[in-house]
């Protein structure tokens, strides 16, 4: 940061004392006697802090900081007023001033109060900056996959954002986000939020499982000072700090009943009160929550409100599993491999057949998350450029019933670390097996994925790999 400050006062001495002063401490100073030329210096000059006495000739300097309001509103901007008019001090700040000083200026206030405009300054740009790069890496970007899955996910939240942009208002509804653990439903969120209207806003995310239930009402609403024992200063909650923006609630189905009340209550009426607090206050957020549970299930066991789930699902969004989006799993594979291999210095490491063939066979109980943390350890670990399916640490006894028919490894072994480094062997889904289930079934798709206990998408990878074609039929 250069640390520019244009100083506006017209007595010269008083303009020329400020600027020794403030050049001594390495501050780059420059002065001026007008409000007029102040604005002129702008582009030139680029300040960082403006420091404007109020009385000035033609325009004054409350002017001056209006106008500087609103074509620079990150630049911070300090008036200087005669001692005992605290009526301009007041009013500069309601025009947006950082601060004031009074005159006679004492200069250690001014070198006080320079630090802490810089201080805010800095604080400001690195909030900038995380937040820009957190945009960046948050849109349909990251939504990687071209299944029939993942391309009907994408057009609904393109429609759903459509919608949105042509609303007069920002109330945007509440979404619910489903899908098993690792699908990826944070990723949706921040694309909602980043694409949508409210993405200069803050986006603030909760893992309402990660924090006990005693102390997730101070994190979400916030507390008064004194409210309990810690309580040694007043604090926001999540829920204000995105005002404005949107508020992420993660793992929504771990909410005890007393919490589902209260988020109920934040829905209904757009308001909070802090712990400790009589006074309610309204908030302008948009909420997004997500759950691997099934919702529905709960409700009807009585272990999630009625109607709490009904006002989370004014929109629903379903993730798909991995194992459900077919030849996305192997675009996924080469991407974090990729990924991880320029991370690690390796920037050329490929999969072997065998290891491809493991890879969109596995039914990846982890989804997303399984795969990108497996390929991390196997880039990590990789003695040459071609990764093999004994380095894929995949976990078979986690998968599902019908999930654990490990596809197409013929007669490939592959290894799962254990303490005692047992090989366990894949069950054969070979070419005559699924071409004879195919014969039986005439051909139809979902009936012999069922037989052969995998999905659809990952028979019809099999179709395409084994290159099998349905006989022309004779009349």
């Amino acid at each position: 940061m250069d640390k520019t400050i244009l100083v506006v006062e017209d007595d010269r001495l008083l303009a020329e004392n400020i600027q020794n002063y403030l050049q001594r401490r390495d501050y780059e100073a420059v002065i001026c006697d007008s409000a007029e030329r102040a604005l002129e210096l702008l582009n030139t000059t680029r300040p960082d802090i403006v420091l404007t006495d109020n009385s000035l000739p033609g325009m004054s300097g409350i002017e001056l900081i209006r106008k500087l309001q609103a074509s620079a509103p990150n630049l911070k901007t300090i008036m200087m007023t005669g001692y005992g008019n605290i009526e301009n001090a007041v009013e500069a700040m309601q025009a947006g001033a950082f601060h004031y000083l009074t005159k006679p200026i004492a200069l250690s206030e001014l070198k006080v109060l320079m630090e802490k405009a810089f201080g805010t300054l800095k604080l400001e740009q690195k909030l900038s900056f995380y937040q820009k790069r957190e945009a960046e890496n948050a849109g349909f970007e990251t939504l990687v996959g071209g299944s029939p899955a993942m391309l009907a996910l994408k057009d609904r939240i393109t429609r759903i954002l459509a919608a949105e942009s042509l609303m007069k208002n920002t109330d945007l509804p509440v979404v619910l986000i489903e899908g098993e653990t690792g699908t990826g439903k944070e990723l949706v969120a921040r694309a909602l939020h980043f694409e949508g209207a409210r993405r200069d806003n803050p986006f603030v995310e909760i893992n309402c499982a990660a924090i006990p239930p005693q102390l997730l009402e101070a994190e979400l609403f916030g507390h008064e000072k004194g409210a309990f024992t810690d309580a040694k200063e007043r604090r926001l909650g999540l829920v204000e700090t995105a005002d404005g923006g949107t508020l992420f609630l993660d793992e929504v189905g771990e909410l005890d009943m007393a919490m589902q009340a209260k988020l109920l209550k934040l829905l209904e009426d757009r308001s909070v009160r802090r712990v400790g607090s009589a006074k309610e206050r309204k908030v302008d957020v948009r909420i997004i929550s997500a759950t691997n549970c099934d919702l529905e299930q709960m409700v009807r066991q009585g272990r999630f409100r009625k109607d709490l789930f009904f006002r989370l699902r004014i929109i629903s969004l379903k993730v798909p599993s991995l194992r459900d989006r077919g030849a996305d799993v192997l675009l996924l594979a080469r991407y974090f491999l990729d990924l991880h291999g320029k991370r690690y210095g390796k920037p050329n490491l490929q999969f072997s057949r065998d290891a491809e063939d493991l890879i969109a066979s596995y039914s990846w109980p982890g989804n997303v998350r399984e795969l990108k943390n497996m390929l991390e350890q196997a880039a990590l670990l990789a003695p040459d450029q071609i990764v093999s399916v004994a380095q894929l640490s995949v976990c078979p006894s986690l998968a599902t019933t019908y999930a654990r028919r490990i596809g197409d490894l013929e007669n490939t072994r592959f290894t799962r670390q254990t303490d005692n480094s047992e090989e366990v062997s894949g069950a054969s889904c070979g070419k005559d097996k699924v071409l004879g289930a195919l014969e039986r079934t005439d051909w139809n798709v979902t009936k012999s994925a069922r037989m052969l206990g995998i999905t659809r998408d990952m028979l019809r990878y099999k179709i395409e790999k084994m290159g099998l074609v349905r006989p022309e039929r004779h009349s």
